[in-house]
């Protein structure tokens, strides 16, 4: 019997017979994570009207006797920034921006129905009793994420 014939093949790997092949194949993986789905099972009302800050009188309290406090902590729990509710001291005119822009996306947010129109009018005339609103709506809406559909490809 023949012996077969021993090559150097690189660095670590000792010999290989001549016929062994050292290059190799390689091939991409690709993995997809499953995507989190937000499913609201919720109304596409408000969960309160504009006046009912009597459904939570410490809230209401607290939004009376310190507007600009409560504005800057409701705008922090709803993931904007901390102060952002003080710009319309300084830039707000009639409308107040802020508050309108605050209310417009929770509405988009929770899918909650209503007009521009309606938004204006309650931010403008109805500051304070809009961020309590908002308030309620956040603490009402607390839902935690669920993974539905999720497929792997």
């Amino acid at each position: 019997m023949d012996k077969p014939e021993i090559k150097p093949s690189g660095v670590g790997r000792g010999p290989q017979p001549a016929n062994h092949r050292t290059d190799v194949i390689m091939s991409k993986l690709v993995i997809s994570q499953p995507q989190p789905v937000m499913e609201s099972r919720e109304s596409q009302e408000w969960s309160s009207g504009v006046c009912d800050c009597f459904q939570d009188v410490p809230q209401c309290c607290f939004a009376f006797w310190c507007y600009p406090c409560f504005a800057c902590i409701t705008s922090r729990k709803f993931g904007e920034a901390l102060c952002l509710p003080l710009l319309e001291l300084f830039f707000g005119g009639s409308i107040p921006p802020i508050t309108l822009a605050t209310r417009v996306s929770m509405r988009h947010r929770y899918g909650i129905k209503g007009t521009i129109c309606v938004d204006c009018v309650y931010s403008t005339f109805c500051t304070p009793c809009v961020w309590c609103q908002m308030a309620r709506e956040m603490k009402r809406r607390e839902i935690a994420v669920v993974m539905i559909n999720a497929k792997t490809t």
